[in-house]
C-alpha cells in the first residue's frame, strides 16, 4: 500500500475550551504518540486481552460506550481531528476507562509503522466519510489495498466490522470485502447490528426518518 494514500482529509473543526484542555492535559496520559516503531499492545494496556482497533472514531461517543460496556477488551482508537480526540479524552476521564487508548494520526501510517502482524482481534470502521460525489469516490477509505493491509494485522478468526448509512457505499464495501480472499462474510450480504455497536444520536435520527444503516462483518480466515 502506498504511503501517499491517506485515511482522511483534514477538516479541522473548532476546538471547545474543554476539548483543547483535554488534548493538552489528557493526551499524554491516554494517548500513544506516533512513531515508526512497532507497539507492544499487551505492555501498553498492562494485560493480555482481546485488542480491538477503531479507525476514525469521530466524537467518540460509541467508542467510549463500547469500551465501558466491554471491560474485558482493550480498544485502540485512531482519529486525526482534534475536536474528536478532545471529546473522547474527556469521556475516558469521566468514565474512568482504563481499556482505551488514542493515537492522533493517519491510520494508514499507524498500520504501516506501529501495528505488528496478527495483533488485533477486531477492527471497527463506523460511518466512514461517504464522499457522495462520484468524482470523490476514489477518496473513500474502504479500498482493496487498505482491506488487504487490515487483514495483515488481524488474527485468524478476527473480524472487520464496517457500518454505513450510504447505500451505494455499502454496496461498494460489500464488493471490496468479498473480493479479499482472506475474509469470509458472516452473513449472506449485510449483517444485523450486533449488540456491542450502540446506536448513535445521528443514527437514531436517521432511522426515525426512514434512513437505513448497513452493517458488514467479515472474519479473517
Amino acid at each position: 500500500m502506498q504511503q501517499t494514500i491517506r485515511s482522511f482529509v483534514l477538516r479541522q473543526g473548532r476546538l471547545s475550551n474543554a476539548q483543547r484542555r483535554a488534548c493538552e492535559t489528557l493526551l499524554p496520559q491516554h494517548g500513544i504518540p506516533f512513531s515508526e516503531s512497532l507497539l507492544d499492545l499487551n505492555h501498553i494496556f498492562g494485560r493480555q486481552a482481546p485488542k480491538i482497533l477503531e479507525i476514525g472514531f469521530g466524537m467518540g461517543e460509541s467508542t467510549a460506550t463500547i469500551a465501558k460496556t466491554h471491560p474485558e477488551n482493550d480498544y485502540l482508537g485512531i482519529e486525526v481531528h482534534a475536536p474528536g480526540v478532545g471529546s473522547l479524552l474527556n469521556q475516558i476521564e469521566q468514565l474512568g476507562l482504563t481499556n482505551l487508548r488514542i493515537i492522533q494520526h493517519d491510520a494508514v501510517a499507524v498500520l504501516h509503522h506501529m501495528l505488528p502482524a496478527g495483533c488485533l482481534d477486531g477492527i471497527h470502521i463506523f460511518f466512514p466519510d461517504p464522499w457522495p460525489k462520484v468524482r470523490h469516490h476514489k477518496r473513500r477509505l474502504i479500498q482493496p489495498a487498505l482491506v488487504n493491509r487490515l487483514c495483515t494485522h488481524l488474527k485468524s478468526g478476527g473480524y472487520i466490522h464496517v457500518a454505513t448509512d450510504w447505500e451505494d457505499y455499502a454496496v461498494q464495501i460489500l464488493h471490496v470485502l468479498r473480493q479479499e480472499s482472506q475474509l469470509s462474510n458472516t452473513a449472506v450480504d449485510y449483517a444485523p447490528r450486533p449488540e456491542y455497536r450502540p446506536l448513535t444520536k445521528f443514527e437514531q435520527r436517521g432511522l426515525k426518518l426512514g434512513h437505513d444503516v448497513w452493517d458488514l462483518i467479515f472474519l479473517r480466515n
